[in-house]
């Protein structure tokens, strides 16, 4: 397996286990460093490579109502805050072509979304930038459906690739963790990351919006360190319940201090 640096971050090979967690969308650029702080200070007192994620623009939504946060450019200098003030490299969410050159310039790793992993103009694009590139497995893929995308990143000589799975549609509005999937994906050679609350969600679940299931996300994570992956994708929150968009499916900030010395527990028993 490939190992993907992110400064002096390692992903993948046996390093350790490295979080991307962070608020569903931004919301304010004070609840951004706010929440980006309390998460590096919990993961530097665990000894947890930290990654910083949020969305400027969730463009994947049902409903026309929904918030979808600041926008591109306002977003992006957000990032750009947390970056340069808390010291943590970064990831979010493209959906077009033409954000991307700019948000290379800002972010450490850019994500495909779920809904976009088979857009191969969009994937060639990010791969040129020669960034970490973060596919998000659709969840109307099978695990060996991953590979023909991650020939297309390697087409443009680009290695630095991380494949996150995220659960599997399973009848309307639900989605099931086929933990095999994490396995099959990791035999593609590059790391393989575990998004435990967009497993947990129910699309749609609300009529209008997504609901979500998150007393699921503490068992799934810990099923998945133990099973065998590179990463955690947690959305976290400081009030969930209350959060604009993806709330029942975030964790509460709370509860990630927690949820981390378990992971860390299951790691040290994996390489004793």
């Amino acid at each position: 397996m490939r190992t993907v640096r992110i400064g002096n971050i390692k992903i993948g090979s046996g390093n350790p286990l490295v979080l991307i967690a962070g608020p569903c969308v931004i919301e304010s650029e004070r609840m951004s460093l706010e929440v980006a702080h309390k998460i590096k200070d919990i993961t530097h007192k665990l000894k947890v490579p930290f990654i910083f994620k949020s969305s400027f623009d969730k463009a994947n939504r049902l409903s026309i109502d929904s918030y979808r946060g600041p926008g591109f450019k306002i977003g992006l200098d957000i990032l750009k805050k947390v970056k340069d003030k808390v010291k943590v490299p970064i990831l979010s969410d493209i959906h077009c072509q033409k954000e991307i050159k700019e948000a290379a310039e800002v972010l450490d790793i850019i994500q495909i979304p779920a809904f976009l992993c088979r857009q191969t103009d969009i994937v060639v694009a990010a791969a040129q930038t020669r960034k970490v590139v973060n596919i998000k497995k659709g969840q109307f893929l099978a695990p060996w459906d991953v590979m023909p995308i991650v020939r297309k990143i390697e087409s443009t000589g680009n290695r630095r690739i991380l494949i996150t799975e995220r659960g599997v549609s399973f009848g309307y509005n639900n989605l099931v963790s086929d933990l095999r999937a994490l396995k099959i994906i990791r035999d593609c050679g590059y790391p393989v990351i575990y998004d435990a609350t967009h497993s947990v969600q129910l699309p749609a679940g609300k009529g209008g919006c997504s609901s979500g299931q998150r007393e699921f996300v503490g068992p799934l994570s810990r099923a998945a360190a133990a099973f065998g992956c590179d990463g955690l994708f947690l959305e976290v929150h400081p009030d969930p319940d209350n959060a604009p968009c993806d709330g029942p499916n975030m964790i509460n900030l709370a509860d990630l201090e927690k949820l981390l010395k378990q992971i860390k527990r299951i790691e040290g028993v994996l390489w004793r």
